[in-house]
């Protein structure tokens, strides 16, 4: 066998024996006998192993199915660990309905939710954004732009460290371009965005909620089914090869992998959830950050390890479309399948009930999105964008940011600054609209260009 074919074939048999020692003590029934600190360890180790076959299984299938299909597809995989980890928790509240255990449970279950969705942003995009315009020095992806920041036609050199202010603030205005084939996400996650307002004003998370925001997913789904595909771009590594196989031999192949790295995930990302907030307990951290906070930030990491590959590939527009449909899938068909699970364990229909507090963070975690889509409406993201989009995050962090008062007064900041750049990018969400109409009517595309 020649070397050409012998490295993919090696480096896909390494990242399935990452997932080996996890799966193997998990199927003897040995997995109550491993230590915390082991177990989280060896779940880790898997579910980083089965993430790169997730990401390959991906681009393998961009040659028979069109690219945002075979993202989106990628997008629900990738995070189906916070699917498995927030269904737990529903299904422990209407098991428990009436009491104050099951009102602990459905209060869990959308602190986990709200908290994967924010940190998917917060981190995700942020860092991916940075990550993608640190790498493009090496790899010259052609999503990077290089620009000059707002100091470039001033005279900065008449006053201490006025050079250096220059040099930082064009290093902020840099960002990446993405393609306005994404305009689709972005639309359908901006009315999913605008719908998750009204959520808390009923009883609770109800089966309305399901069924819009549901259908919202499907349409989604079917409108990239409808999508046409041709050459997505020329592949290297992994996926050349695969693609490389007859189309009888490459479905089988990535489907294969998509099932397997999916199966490991789910067996995998609970128990490293779980021991992550055993190891949290021990050191004195409340069980409702660790939920809202930790479980997901283990659950998210095989999507953010997805996109870093992506980016480390030059594939920044991938990246984002990517990330753009974990948040859609997240923002639509987590929400709205959190009642089903709940009612399912209750045994009758009831609305998964919101307390004070998880109105406040819904309005939370909407508003961060709506802020987040308002950057993105200009189909771009700069260093200051991104670092902005962090900063937030992280205030958010402070204990002192955990009551109700303070998660509505958070919620009017990223309205407030998501409004005012909306009305300095109104052509370009004109632009965006008229784009999506056209592709959903079968017209001729519009360009869009960034402002």
């Amino acid at each position: 066998m020649s070397s050409s074919l012998r490295r993919p074939l090696t480096a896909v048999l390494l990242a399935a024996l990452l997932t080996v020692p996890w799966l193997g003590i998990t199927a003897t029934g040995n997995a109550h006998s491993v230590s915390t600190l082991a177990t989280v360890g060896l779940t880790g180790i898997a579910v980083l192993g089965a993430s790169f076959l997730l990401a390959w299984a991906a681009e393998t299938a961009e040659k028979d199915v069109p690219r945002a299909f075979a993202l989106a597809v990628l997008a629900v995989l990738a995070v189906a660990p916070e699917y498995a980890v927030d269904a737990l928790y529903a299904w422990e509240a209407g098991a428990n309905v009436g009491t104050p255990l099951g009102n602990e449970k459905a209060s869990l279950a959308v602190a986990n939710m709200t908290g994967a969705n924010r940190i998917l942003i917060g981190i995700g995009w942020s860092a991916i954004a940075m990550f993608a315009v640190y790498k493009a020095f090496s790899t010259d992806d052609p999503a990077v732009e290089y620009r000059h920041g707002w100091l470039a036609d001033r005279d900065v050199e008449r006053f201490p460290g006025g050079t250096y202010l220059a040099r930082l603030d064009d290093a902020l205005a840099n960002r990446v371009r993405l393609d306005v084939d994404i305009s689709t996400e972005i639309l359908f996650l901006f009315v999913a965005t605008v719908y998750a307002f009204f959520v808390p004003l009923g009883r609770g998370i109800g089966a309305p909620d399901m069924l819009f925001l549901v259908g919202l997913y499907l349409a989604y789904i079917v409108f990239t089914l409808n999508m046409p595909h041709g050459d997505e771009g020329e592949q290297v590594g992994i996926p050349a090869y695969f693609q490389s196989f007859p189309t009888h031999l490459r479905v089988p192949v990535y489907v294969g992998m998509f099932l397997y790295a999916g199966a490991t995930i789910m067996v995998a990302v609970e128990p490293f959830a779980h021991g992550l907030e055993q190891l949290g307990q021990q050191f004195g951290v409340p069980k409702f950050l660790m939920i809202q906070w930790v479980a997901p930030l283990a659950s998210e990491s095989p999507e953010l390890i997805v996109v870093a590959y992506l980016v480390h590939k030059a594939r920044s527009t991938a990246a984002f479309n990517a990330l753009i449909s974990s948040k859609l899938n997240q923002w639509t068909l987590l929400i709205g399948t959190l009642v089903l699970v709940y009612s399912i364990s209750m045994g009758e229909y009831g609305a998964l009930p919101l307390e004070q507090k998880q109105t406040g963070e819904i309005w939370l975690t909407a508003s961060q999105s709506f802020f987040a889509l308002a950057i993105l409406v200009n189909f771009s993201i700069s260093i200051r964008e991104a670092v902005a989009l962090l900063f937030l995050f992280l205030v958010q962090l402070y204990p002192d940011f955990h009551h109700y008062e303070a998660l509505v007064g958070f919620s009017v900041l990223y309205v407030a600054l998501g409004l005012l750049l909306l009305a300095t990018r109104f052509d370009a969400l004109q632009r965006l609209v008229a784009r999506v109409y056209h592709r959903i009517t079968g017209g001729a595309g519009v360009a869009a260009e960034g402002a």
